[in-house]
């Protein structure tokens, strides 16, 4: 099934998606209590009055938004003009966020289940009662077993401030969010530990003669102002290389894409910089300023030659030295990019420290092209829990292991240590906007540790997988209905002025039914659990005011200012960073001092390696239940090269269903993408799709869930972030 999305198909797609609601929508489901609503509600349409201040959240660039308001009801969402950000542009996700506000399916009122955790029946109940159980039941975990006691799996700007105060008051230290130990913790300080920052995304390629992504799937993630970046950027004449198994948007635009054998990225580098140094074709004069321990790393490196690394990588040995003098040649004006998503294969941290050496390499910092460190705003305040009680040491700083770990605790040894009560039990679990059940690998073992609980509380705006396994279900305001997040930034342009900007997240209409904000539903926690005299702030408002304040602004200043503070900007250019190539406090923690190569297991013969990434049509599993997008892609074709699938007898469009090596089998099926594309040991399917609660009855079943049949744990030594690509699955025809 080919996907072509253009701006009148979108709206051609969201019409009719509009004007087609089954009856089983609108209709009240009498076992839950939950009234469902139409997909558009009724108004007298009279004039439209636009509403500043709104930021997105259908990803987490968060772009800055207006809404076209009729009679209270949001009818249209844009780009905010004024923003030097993402402008008036809004990708497909941004746009169809009115159909997350509206969705008949949200949460609406607090719920119980009076059956059984995976098997829920509902039960409507007051925020009273909800509160009251919810403290209760939290309380009395942390009076027997300590706050340790408690888990905690926070995700998204609205689980910022309940995180703190489970941290800082209440004091657990079992708190593990998807965006660092599934996705980006083991890019960022893997970076860290050798520039001494982490990376964002904060490459110029607007202005690089060379773009390099490893894994980057530009024009697939669709953060608009770095799209826009990166376009600039190609558009400028910037040559583009792509290190990817897959053909992807960003590979079709490529000078050169090297379809590498997955997990052996680090590889391919090393002997890229062992070329480059041995050839003396990198920046001395940068590295003999700013490097550390470029001797160490010289030699640890050495042994890895063009012919080896080919070997290795599966790719010709002139291609892997063609891009490296294609880098040298352009240095230092190219963007060597960090990536996001970056928890592939368990051998992670190695991989990141080995792209910023590359970047070091190459004096790739603090010039047009380069790595930039974005010089935002500064001179806000903060909203901080006092302190009561004093957080215990987390699970892998007892252990002594994950040095590297990014903040909060590794996630499987949250798992381990719930479902074995060593070191201690964890008989409490609150989720707040994280759907583990679908951001965690061995989906059998995240269920093991929930029925283990004594007590689950689910805080979410969408009825996702994990809700199923919640005692309280708390429903909670969307992005489009509360303040919250603060966003801040700077723009860089060789051709225009330097801006600055500041935006803070505000309502474009009001919350309804009985949805609550993080503030009150975390304040009203805190009372009941006795840590009133902590709380820092009385309301979401106030919050918001009270981090503006010390910059001289606030919630009505902003809105004067349609939303946006613009200021002037400063040179973001010649901050060039030090860089630590060879560690001796990784070598003291008892890791390499130089980036060094992993290998990882084989794909066993008769099976593929599974491949997972994202799509330009949803942000995983967020968007799925969306009506607009679902429509414009209802499930997740499955890429398969073109001789494999002769192979096995399938052609373009075929139904499958998949099992792994393990025996677990996908249970939903989805089509076949026959391509040259993808390599022949290799699968690719979008992530995210798939859902299983009956509650998202748009999204129920629909394409295969990719993490139910990632089984196997592969934990990045350094972070204790898992590696997501390490399992091989087989094709079932339906």
């Amino acid at each position: 099934m080919a996907i072509n999305l253009t701006r009148r198909k979108f709206l051609k797609t969201a019409s009719i998606a509009a004007a087609s609601v089954p009856l089983s929508k609108v209709t009240a489901h009498a076992e839950a209590g939950v009234v469902k609503t139409p997909l558009i509600p009724k108004g007298s349409f009279k004039d439209t009055k636009t509403v500043t201040g709104g930021i997105c959240e259908m990803c987490f660039w968060r772009c800055q938004l207006v809404g076209k308001v009729r009679d209270g009801v949001l009818k249209k969402i844009e780009g905010n003009p004024k923003s030097i950000d993402n402008g008036s542009a809004l990708c497909a996700r941004g746009n169809a966020g009115i159909k997350l506000l509206y969705d008949p399916d949200r949460l609406k009122y607090p719920m119980k289940n009076m059956g059984k955790r995976g098997e829920p029946k509902w039960k409507r109940i007051s925020w009273e009662e909800a509160l009251d159980e919810c403290g209760k039941k939290l309380k009395a975990t942390v009076d027997k077993h300590g706050p340790e006691g408690i888990a905690m799996f926070p995700h998204g700007a609205s689980a910022k401030y309940p995180m703190h105060y489970f941290e800082h008051v209440v004091g657990t230290p079992n708190v593990s969010e998807a965006s660092f130990f599934q996705c980006r913790g083991v890019r960022d300080y893997a970076w860290l530990s050798t520039i001494g920052a982490a990376p964002g995304e904060h490459v110029d390629m607007a202005n690089a003669k060379v773009i390099f992504g490893l894994g980057c799937h530009f024009g697939e993630n669709i953060h608009v102002s770095h799209t826009k970046r990166y376009l600039k950027g190609l558009e400028n004449g910037a040559k583009l290389v792509i290190v990817d198994p897959r053909f992807s948007a960003s590979a079709s635009k490529a000078d050169i894409w090297m379809q590498i054998k997955p997990g052996t990225d680090t590889a391919m580098l090393l002997a890229m910089m062992n070329y480059l140094v041995e050839n003396k074709k990198f920046n001395a004069e940068y590295v003999d300023e700013y490097g550390e321990g470029f001797d160490e790393f010289k030699e640890a490196i050495s042994p890895w030659t063009l012919e080896k690394a080919a070997k290795e990588c599966d790719v010709p040995a002139a291609q892997i030295k063609e891009i490296a003098d294609l880098l040298a040649a352009n240095a230092p004006n190219v963007s060597i990019h960090p990536g996001r998503f970056s928890s592939w294969y368990g051998n992670d941290f190695q991989r990141g420290r080995a792209l910023a050496c590359l970047a070091g390499l190459l004096g790739a910092f603090g010039v047009p092209g380069g790595f930039v460190k974005g010089i935002g705003p500064g001179g806000f305040g903060k909203v901080k829990w006092g302190h009561g009680h004093e957080a215990i040491k987390a699970l892998h700083r007892e252990a002594k292991v994950h040095h590297q770990s990014p903040a909060g605790t590794p996630t499987d040894l949250i798992r381990d240590c719930a479902i074995t009560s060593k070191p201690y039990p964890i008989k409490s679990c609150v989720v707040w906007g994280q759907n583990p059940i679908q951001t965690i690998p061995n989906q059998q073992k995240t269920i093991d540790m929930l029925m283990q609980m004594d007590f689950v509380m689910c805080v979410d705006v969408m009825p996702t997988d994990i809700t199923m396994y919640a005692d309280i279900l708390l429903p909670e305001a969307s992005y489009l209905e509360r303040y919250d997040y603060i966003k801040k930034g700077t723009q860089w342009d060789l051709s225009a002025k330097q801006q600055q900007y500041v935006s803070a997240r505000m309502p474009l209409v009001e919350a309804e039914f009985e949805r609550k904000d993080q503030v009150y539903i975390c304040n009203e926690l805190a009372k009941r659990m006795g840590n009133e005299e902590a709380i820092p702030v009385q309301t979401i408002e106030e919050m918001v005011d009270k981090i503006l304040e010390p910059a001289s602004l606030s919630i009505k200043k902003l809105n004067e200012e349609d939303g946006i503070h613009l200021q002037p900007g400063k040179d973001p250019y010649g901050d060039f960073l030090d860089i630590n190539f060879f560690s001796e406090d990784l070598v003291e923690q008892g890791y390499p001092g130089a980036p060094t190569y992993e290998p990882i297991p084989d794909v066993p013969k008769g099976y593929l390696r599974l491949l997972f990434g994202r799509s330009p049509l949803h942000s995983f599993n967020r968007t799925q239940n969306n009506a607009w997008l679902h429509n414009a892609m209802p499930e997740n074709p499955v890429w398969i090269h073109d001789k494999t699938a002769k192979l096995l007898g399938l052609k373009d469009g075929d139904r499958i269903s998949m099992v792994n090596s393990e025996g677990v089998e996908s249970g939903t099926t989805s089509h076949v993408k026959v391509t040259p594309g993808i390599r022949e040991d290799c699968v690719f399917i979008a992530h995210g799709h798939g859902t299983q609660n009956a509650a998202m009855t748009v999204a129920k079943d629909a394409g295969i869930d990719d993490q139910k049949l990632v089984t196997i744990l592969a934990v990045d030594p350094e972070t204790g972030c898992h590696g997501m690509r390490n399992n091989f699955i087989k094709i079932v025809k339906a």
